[in-house]
């Protein structure tokens, strides 16, 4: 007899080819519970079938069997840990279908040697070869993966991989703090930063500037789904992009840095962090390109950049409230429900790619281009486009839309602000999280995180479009140091 038959609630749903064993186990325990968000959906479509990455290092060695018989239990009690994603024959939609989890199929321990050579590049290579591969969808989209190799700044390094329809960055990194606990205090959970939202507080003249700004925002939106792209630069992926294996490397700062420079020039750290970055990748430019008139014959310059460049990122931005660490807890221990998924949008932020004498001007512009995009709807926007799409006509063509979207911008770029205090997970100290992702459909994707008093920069590339990433790294520190130094004579 069909499985879909005998079970109540489940007839019209599309069966999945999957084993004996987990096919019992959806006849007795599946239950539908929603469908998922246009945000997941899209993440299911072709040329933006992403997944997340988080790369955690411990100050300790981590036993994987410690964390299946202590953390697993709990994070099966979320739903996204432990559901399927079923297609609904007759309406098309996907669904969150509960199903029983073994964890031996998501906790991978694989077997090192005590001296590895060259450790550092060993775990770079493992998370890479990662990129190559995808999550059988017979079982729920996330894996851990246990490395016990000590390398240059921890002793032990484990690597979450998620698929992206689960859940955002944001509600991810929350997640990540609900099953740990600050170093200091094993009954105290950790503090994440509430990301402050600004707005027209009132006033008629702010009020109209993000109408203004809005319309702006859209236009260009409608303007690159149409037909804008961003110059085809050493830095702009090539069609297919997003079925290119990554290489993921990343670099450490510290926060006073980025504090000293933030109290300078009256911006935010995430204003900072973007002008960082316009610097390094201005600086990154501008080699590669001399680099190309010197194998043409020509005598390279102080600045080589073409004039009139076009280079702009998507920028994610979270449009729901932070969710909160308590009620996570609550909900892994008791099952309650809180607001999870994909309810992010993004807005298009255009990057000046120049060579400058004052290395504060790359902050101050990020700043001018920043504040136009909090004052505006555009990150709304871009979320109901997706939903109306996905209304209207379906996922395939907001899968089409939005690739189209995405590939004629270069980046992405997104941040997360992490916990202010040491945390444990599993009773073991973390030096660092490093999140990321990969099955986009551009060449580069940036994500800044924070951690303690770290920030730390996550690069993810395309090595046939980016062989050096860790040049580019480089180009971050310099970056970040001519800014610094500016900064301090400027104070």
């Amino acid at each position: 007899m069909n499985t879909m038959d005998v079970v109540p609630g489940l007839k019209g749903l599309k069966k999945i080819r999957i084993g004996r064993e987990i096919d019992e186990q959806i006849k007795k325990e599946k239950e539908i519970e929603e469908p998922l968000s246009p945000m997941a959906r899209l993440f299911h479509e072709p040329g933006s079938n992403v997944y997340i990455i988080a790369v955690i290092g411990w100050k300790s060695q981590i036993q994987p069997h410690h964390f299946k018989s202590t953390l697993v239990p709990s994070l099966l009690n979320h739903p996204r840990f432990s559901s399927l994603q079923v297609v609904d024959e007759e309406t098309g939609e996907m669904k969150w279908v509960k199903t029983k989890v073994n964890p031996d199929n998501h906790v991978i321990a694989p077997n090192l040697e005590p001296e590895t050579p060259s450790p550092d590049k060993f775990v770079e290579d493992y998370i890479s070869n990662l990129s190559k591969t995808t999550i059988d969808k017979s079982k729920p989209m996330w894996d851990f993966h246990f490395l016990n190799l000590k390398t240059s700044n921890a002793e032990s390094v484990g690597v979450l991989r998620v698929h992206h329809s689960l859940a955002d960055g944001l509600s991810l990194m929350s997640l990540l703090l609900a099953c740990c606990h600050k170093a200091s205090d094993p009954e105290a959970f950790p503090v994440i930063t509430a990301t402050k939202r600004s707005g027209p507080n009132g006033r008629v003249g702010l009020f109209f500037k993000r109408i203004w700004n809005t319309v702006v925002g859209t236009t260009m939106f409608v303007l690159t789904l149409l037909f804008l792209r961003d110059t085809n630069t050493p830095l702009k992926g090539s069609p297919g992009v997003e079925n290119n294996p990554r290489r993921f490397v990343r670099r450490t700062f510290s926060l006073d840095d980025f504090m000293l420079v933030k109290e300078a020039t009256n911006t935010t750290i995430n204003d900072v962090a973007l002008g960082v970055t316009q610097a390094a990748l201005s600086k990154y430019l501008n080699r590669r390109y001399g680099t190309s008139k010197q194998e043409d014959g020509a005598r390279g310059t102080k600045c080589n950049i073409p004039s009139n460049i076009r280079l702009r990122a998507t920028f994610f931005m979270n449009l729901r409230p932070t969710v909160g660490i308590n009620a996570l807890v609550d909900m892994m221990k008791e099952g309650t429900k809180v607001r999870w998924g994909n309810e992010i949008g993004y807005v298009l932020l255009p990057l000046d790619i120049a060579i400058r004498d004052d290395p504060l001007a790359y902050v101050r512009e990020t700043k001018y281009s920043m504040n136009k995009k909090k004052y505006s709807f555009e990150a709304t926007f871009s979320y109901l486009f997706t939903k109306s799409i996905l209304s209207l006509f379906g996922s395939k063509a907001v899968g089409i839309l939005s690739h189209k979207v995405f590939f004629n911008t270069t980046l992405w770029f997104s941040n997360v602000p992490g916990p202010r205090d040491e945390i444990a997970f599993c009773g073991h100290p973390i030096t660092y999280i490093a999140p990321s992702c990969y099955g986009q459909p551009n060449a580069l994707m940036i994500h800044v995180v924070s951690y303690m008093d770290k920030i730390t920069f996550m690069l993810s590339v395309d090595e046939e479009t980016i062989p050096d990433p860790h040049q580019l790294c480089d180009d971050l520190e310099d970056s970040l140091k001519l800014i610094k130094n500016a900064a301090g004579s400027f104070n």
